[in-house]
């Protein structure tokens, strides 16, 4: 099928603004994630902070709410990453991409199983891990990783890894036995301890916390993922797709044809899909600018995302591609940003922006800082301009 007709970098900019929460603010925490698909959520506090930045007026205990209200769950899901999504979205991807890492994962804790030398026949020691921690999520309360380890001896044990290199550490049992058992649906994420920015997940039975859900195939849950990313996302490439589900290339053109995605061409000189309701240009917004936390979608979306990096792409990830803090204006990163010693927000530019510009990135990150209101905002995940930032203000 020809193109339609063609999407420019300029139009994917605006069509990131308005789709994405970020050149016209939305309403609540489910909206946020609704506008992204789905929040990252691998660094605790960038689900607030990504949230924050589509819907400025929410607060921390807005977030807080739509968790407790079961309006979002955290799930380990796209490209075995955790995310916090609309609870209405977890049939799609229970049925798609948990069916695909959960395989893996449990051939991966047989190995460890053997490893940790606490059974002989590794698959049926999964089984009975997996079903005591079940039984005993169905006793009472919500469970931390260490309660349950206190409590469901059968999922016990660990090995050792990495001897004689400075990476050699032991492996505990539990935590893996978990993991599958949410990746196969048995148990989810029901709330958290601790800090924010820090917190420990609470376990509880799938059945208890969600209910029955509606049971999709493989292929109706692919479809559903690819829908809700085009209308977010769209246009988007066969690879772009691929790589943000963590699916093969064959899937992803299944569920594109499925939802009878329409293709385009793009500055880059791939061809992108769109939804066949979705075709129609779309004009720019008003001017917009907003800082965006560690690993949050509008820059993890995409495979290419050279139309919204620019020539930036190099200083904004860690060495295993995960993105950090950025500065953005009209859909292009222009910055990044770190906190001070004092945990003041501090704007550091990638290319030099006019004075009325800075001025705008700066009142947002007045805005930030206020509503952190002391808390500082530590990562795993700096990138390089993130760490020439904080050596500018002496390595705060």
């Amino acid at each position: 099928m020809d193109p339609v007709r063609h999407v420019s970098d300029d139009e994917r900019r605006a069509r990131l603004g308005l789709r994405q929460g970020l050149a016209e603010a939305v309403s609540t925490v489910e909206d946020a994630a609704r506008s992204v698909v789905a929040l990252h959520a691998t660094e605790p506090a960038s689900v607030a902070l990504s949230a924050l930045a589509r819907s400025p007026l929410l607060t921390r205990s807005d977030v807080d709410e739509a968790f407790a209200g079961r309006r979002l769950v955290k799930q380990l899901s796209m490209r075995r990453t955790l995310f916090a999504m609309p609870v209405d979205l977890l049939p799609a991807v229970r049925a798609s991409i948990c069916t695909r890492i959960a395989p893996r994962a449990r051939a991966e804790l047989r190995k460890g199983v053997a490893l940790a030398g606490v059974a002989t026949d590794p698959e049926a020691w999964i089984d009975r891990a997996v079903a005591q921690i079940v039984s005993v999520l169905n006793e009472g309360e919500p469970l931390s990783a260490q309660e349950l380890r206190q409590r469901a001896p059968e999922a016990v044990g660990s090995y050792r890894q990495g001897e004689g290199t400075k990476w050699a550490s032991t492996v505990q049992l539990t935590p893996k036995v978990i993991l599958l058992a949410a990746m196969e649906g048995l148990i989810i994420r029901c709330g958290e301890e601790a800090d924010w920015r820090n917190p420990r997940p609470l376990w509880t039975t799938f059945a208890r916390w969600v209910g029955e859900v509606p049971t999709l195939t493989e292929r109706e849950g692919y479809a559903e993922l690819m829908r809700r990313w085009l209308a977010t996302h769209g246009p988007g490439t066969v690879d772009d797709a691929a790589w943000w589900i963590g699916a093969t290339k064959a899937a992803v053109r299944t569920a594109l044809a499925d939802v009878e995605a329409v293709p385009v061409s793009l500055d880059s000189g791939s061809i992108g899909w769109l939804l066949p309701d979705d075709v129609d240009p779309v004009p720019p917004p008003e001017s917009w600018v907003t800082l965006l936390p560690l690993l949050d979608p509008a820059i993890m979306g995409w495979r290419d995302r050279d139309f919204l990096l620019g020539t930036h792409r190099g200083r904004l990830f860690d060495s295993v591609g995960n993105a950090g803090t950025t500065a953005l204006v009209d859909g292009r990163v222009v910055g990044v940003w770190v906190q001070d010693a004092s945990g003041e927000v501090r704007v550091s530019e990638l290319e030099r922006l006019d004075g009325r510009t800075r001025a705008r990135l700066d009142e947002r990150a007045a805005a930030l800082t206020g509503w952190l209101d002391g808390d500082r905002v530590f990562s795993v995940y700096p990138s390089s301009a993130m760490q020439e930032a904080r050596g500018e203000l002496g390595g705060a």
